[in-house]
């Protein structure tokens, strides 16, 4: 009787045990429940309650229900079209020129023939951490048309002043240098890393196969250089696209509106007319085209890293 009870036993299937939330299984969430809590109360909240404003029109301290009429407001709106052609403008002349010249700063700072080079490198390092109204305001003040260091030089050599902030090219060109000031040495920096992580090996071989200064440079240094080419450019795209402290330090979006960037147009609208369905319409269309060019970027350029 005995065994036919335990063999009735063994064939009643057994229930799981039930899985309770032990000290050791809640642990690793608790550690980062803190970072997700305030990711959630300072990133995610105020990204859904902008888009919610995006949707409302404001009229002094009244907000009516506007449905997309803040993103059709967009298409038909010349100030926002002109501060996204400044905008690419910049991106297009500015970002590959500072990035070539980071390139061959770090080439150079990688030299063996370097002296110093902890020094050095620190140098063209140190305008990065200059705070950004700190060097916007420096700029202002040496690129004055009338009392600035630069037209003093210039004039020492014999050359007109340049209305550097007052004309709406020279405005372009000085908020330009501004930018490849600041971030030259930074994103020099970054190539620099990845120059001293590339093997010897590589340039031995392309040695012995007869390449020079250029074909080393060209087959092995720029090869080796496109994972950290590609990051700088997305991080310079998003950089250059919310562009706001420069301009509006320097020239506050002018003369004639030619240094009004997407940034600086979201701030107007935001803060000196108070209209902030429209900024923050403004601010996911700017989101919406740096999610477009990062995805081309990708594109062409992360296959082949």
């Amino acid at each position: 009787m005995t065994a036919v009870t335990e063999r009735a036993a063994a064939t009643v299937p057994r229930r799981p045990p039930s899985r309770r939330w032990t000290g050791k299984k809640l642990a690793p969430y608790l550690f980062v429940l803190p970072a997700i809590a305030l990711f959630a109360i300072f990133k995610l909240y105020p990204i859904a309650w902008s888009f919610w404003l995006s949707l409302f029109r404001t009229d002094g301290a009244l907000q009516t229900f506007a449905g997309a009429a803040n993103y059709q407001r967009l298409a038909g709106d010349p100030l926002f079209w002109t501060a996204l052609g400044n905008t690419t403008v910049i991106l297009l002349v500015q970002v590959p020129v500072m990035l070539a010249l980071a390139i061959g700063l770090a080439v150079a700072l990688n030299s063996s023939l370097l002296r110093f080079k902890g020094f050095i490198r620190l140098g063209f390092f140190m305008p990065m951490i200059t705070g950004l109204v700190a060097y916007g305001l420096l700029f202002a003040v040496l690129l004055n048309p009338q009392f600035g260091l630069v037209n003093w030089v210039l004039g020492l050599a014999g050359v007109a002043p340049i209305p550097w902030l007052t004309d709406t090219l020279w405005a372009r060109v000085a908020i330009g240098l501004a930018l490849t000031w600041h971030y030259t040495g930074y994103n020099a920096v970054i190539y620099l890393s990845r120059l001293q992580a590339l093997p010897q090996d590589h340039y031995d071989a392309a040695a012995v196969d007869g390449a020079g200064a250029w074909g080393r440079f060209r087959h092995v240094t720029l090869p080796g250089l496109r994972p950290v080419i590609l990051l700088t450019l997305v991080m310079s795209t998003i950089g250059t696209l919310q562009l706001f402290d420069e301009p509006y330090i320097m020239t506050n979006g002018g003369p004639d509106n030619s240094t009004l960037t997407l940034g600086l147009y979201l701030y107007n609208n935001g803060f000196k007319f108070f209209d902030f369905g429209y900024a923050s319409a403004i601010g996911y269309a700017l989101a919406v085209i740096i999610g477009i060019l990062g995805i081309v970027q990708f594109r062409f350029l992360g296959d082949r890293t």
